[in-house]
């Protein structure tokens, strides 16, 4: 089957008073359609700038943005700005960003916002388009009277869901969710997942999750792929990386989590995420690492392990 999404090589940096910040490093990976993959790993890895990258959302310090990008087929690198805006983004690839209530217009009713990609996009009329602010609001749970609602009438949960129809509006094949349950009580985490697995069957999306609540993405991925100090570390099968994950990274990020049904001593991770304006040299976890050896100095390659899975350390080549 063809990937949905193909990256080779990108790279994201971010250029800053103190130096150039290595965001994203020389991440590839693919996506078939279909399917979901949680990309987890510690603050300041890299996780949201990656989605950005991929959907060309670039702040105006941007310093470098290479690599290769195919979206649903389309080279989405050779295309420019106002090309990339119609014919992808938000058409086949749509954002649901993290804390909901900054992602809508306080003074505008939530109703309009969600028809606006219609507008665009679609060119519809504005009864067409609230015709299916509707249908997209009874997809994901929202009463319809909410229509006519601003976003501070609106619980935490509510306003999720108004930003996932929003996301959903254009009918893309791949939607992209950063932390879609952050801020929000534990029953409503749960609803929001349910409804999330529910649409995915529904209309054969593909997501990619970015959480850092790694026992809530079990739910839905598929895939897993663990991020660390801008780059990928391990890259595999959902099952396979939380029953038996193979990255001394990976082996702690499990490890810090509690279990329902096993009785266990949480461990974490000793030290801090490294500078990536200044990261390390050779292997970027080494410095935490506790089974670091001397071949860690050299930067290790990503290689192929059993399982179809990919890991980026010296224990493996």
């Amino acid at each position: 089957m063809d990937p949905i999404l193909k990256v080779e090589d990108l790279k994201l940096y971010f250029r800053t008073t103190k130096g150039v910040v290595q965001a994203v490093d020389g991440v590839s990976f693919e996506l078939v359609p279909q399917t979901a993959m949680v990309i987890v790993g510690e603050s300041g890895c890299g996780k949201s700038s990656l989605a950005k990258a991929i959907l060309r959302l670039l702040p105006r310090n941007t310093h470098t943005y290479a690599g290769n990008i195919y979206i649903d087929g389309i080279e989405a690198m050779k295309l420019n700005d106002e090309q990339f805006r119609r014919e992808v983004r938000w058409r086949r690839i749509s954002y649901v960003a993290q804390a909901a209530m900054n992602s809508l217009n306080p003074v505008v009713k939530v109703g309009n916002q969600v028809a606006e990609p219609l507008f665009i996009h679609n060119n519809l009329t504005k009864e067409e388009a609230l015709n299916r602010v509707i249908e997209a609001f009874q997809i994901v749970g929202v009463p319809v009277d909410f229509v006519d609602r601003y976003p501070f009438e609106l619980s935490g949960g509510m306003r999720q869901r108004v930003v996932i129809a929003m996301a959903l509006i254009t009918n893309p094949k791949l939607v992209i969710l950063d932390e879609p349950t952050s801020a929000l009580d534990v029953l409503t985490q749960a609803n929001i997942m349910n409804a999330l697995k529910r649409i995915k069957e529904e209309f054969e999306l593909t997501y990619i999750l970015i959480t850092h609540d790694i026992s809530t993405s079990s739910e839905l991925a598929l895939d897993a792929m663990v991020m660390y100090a801008g780059q990928i570390v391990e890259l595999g099968k959902a099952g396979h990386f939380y029953l038996e994950p193979l990255h001394p990274y990976s082996q702690k990020l499990m490890a810090s989590v509690p279990t329902l049904r096993e009785d266990k001593e949480l461990e974490f991770i000793p030290g801090q995420p490294p500078s990536l304006i200044n990261p390390p040299t050779g292997c970027r976890f080494a410095p935490r690492c506790p089974k670091r050896f001397s071949a860690c100095d050299h930067e290790p390659p990503m290689v192929n392990y059993k399982d179809e899975r990919k890991i980026k350390c010296h224990l493996y080549t």
